[in-house]
């Protein structure tokens, strides 16, 4: 099979008759751009480049994938502040997850409504959102929608009548685990749930929490990042010890940071002096491209692969990828297996 192949920073760009049959894509002024293309052509443009490795000449194959075989994990992704890239990391994280093949559902769990419109559902278009399975006893299948620009990643959307499940769940029996049941039936068809939580820490926010096995916690790099944060970390004790023992940090994620001002990296400094190992190597940049791209509906990889937002985030979902399959037993990560090659 013909391919032809570019390594730019962390990307692969190639073309194979799988791949891009039926789609012309050209590269110009720094970004790309694709005609007439179809989901299999946006992968090929945007897989970093342990990943692309096995996609180079022919369809990705389970034998090739370190990844395949890993449980479901479902990743809350919260923070009481708002303004700090929550929605954004939810729907960008779990398109680069999606564009690695693994099977993904954003869970909206924010009355705004915002990870719902940022995939491109107008709120005001759903007839059943996550309301109707918290207080009305639907189904998270019946209300899923499926193939999110990328044939594994789906959502399960929002809308503002979410704003009243909290009062009205206030009188239900085990009312901070109801999210844990509507999940359970659905959630082993993913290996990544990501819940955007709303900027708060009320009874949303802890049904997730105890529904969760981790969270990923972003952290902006502005003034008076950091504050606030113990109230998060309590309430993550508080369900440790008597909802959900199996919650983690799952790590911290800088985000909007500009390298050229002082106070970032200050706030970088002492998140990593606070969290050690625990924030990620990756840092998703201030990036005028990752903040039109919701206006749109749109994730990043689908409105500017080559972006400095659309790469933070799939070096993320490479790290993210990375630690899980440290942890699978007689795993080998992604780089061990490339300098073994």
């Amino acid at each position: 099979m013909d391919s032809r192949s570019r390594v730019t920073g962390d990307l692969v760009f190639f073309r194979t008759e799988f791949h891009v049959k039926q789609m012309s894509a050209r590269v110009y002024r720094g970004r790309a751009a694709a005609r007439g293309g179809t989901t299999q052509g946006w992968i090929a443009l945007a897989l970093p480049c342990g990943i692309a490795r096995a996609y180079i000449g022919r369809p990705l194959q389970a034998d090739v994938d370190p990844f395949r075989g890993l449980m479901s994990r479902v990743i809350a992704i919260a923070n009481q502040k708002g303004g700090v890239g929550k929605t954004t990391t939810a729907i960008n994280l779990g398109a680069a997850l999606a564009v690695a093949e693994r099977r993904v559902l954003v869970l909206d769990m924010d009355p705004q409504a915002n990870a719902t419109s940022g995939l491109g559902v107008p709120p005001a278009s759903v007839e059943r959102s996550i309301y109707d399975v918290l207080v009305e006893g639907e189904t998270v299948d019946s209300i899923l929608r499926r193939g999110m620009h990328f044939p594994s990643l789906d959502l399960a959307p929002s809308t503002q009548d979410l704003v009243g499940a909290e009062l009205e769940l206030v009188d239900v029996a085990g009312r901070e685990s109801v999210l844990r049941g509507a999940l359970a039936p659905i959630r082993e068809r993913y290996e990544y749930v990501l819940v955007d939580c709303p900027p708060s820490l009320g009874l949303l926010t802890l049904n997730t929490l105890t529904a969760a096995d981790s969270v990923l916690i972003p952290i902006q790099c502005e003034f008076y990042a950091l504050e606030g944060l113990s109230q998060l970390l309590n309430t993550v004790r508080v369900v440790q010890q008597n909802l959900n023992p199996r919650l983690q940090i799952e790590g911290v994620l800088l985000t909007m940071f500009d390298q050229r001002l002082n106070l970032s990296r200050q706030v970088a400094d002492e998140a990593k002096e606070y969290f050690g190992s625990r924030v990620f190597a990756s840092v998703i940049p201030r990036n005028v491209r990752l903040a039109e791209a919701p206006s749109f509906g749109k994730p990043i990889l689908m409105y500017d692969v080559l972006s400095a937002g659309a790469q933070a985030y799939l070096a993320l979902a490479k790290e993210i990828m990375g630690r899980d399959a440290a942890k699978k037993p007689g795993a080998r990560s992604v780089g061990s297996q490339k300098a073994a090659s």
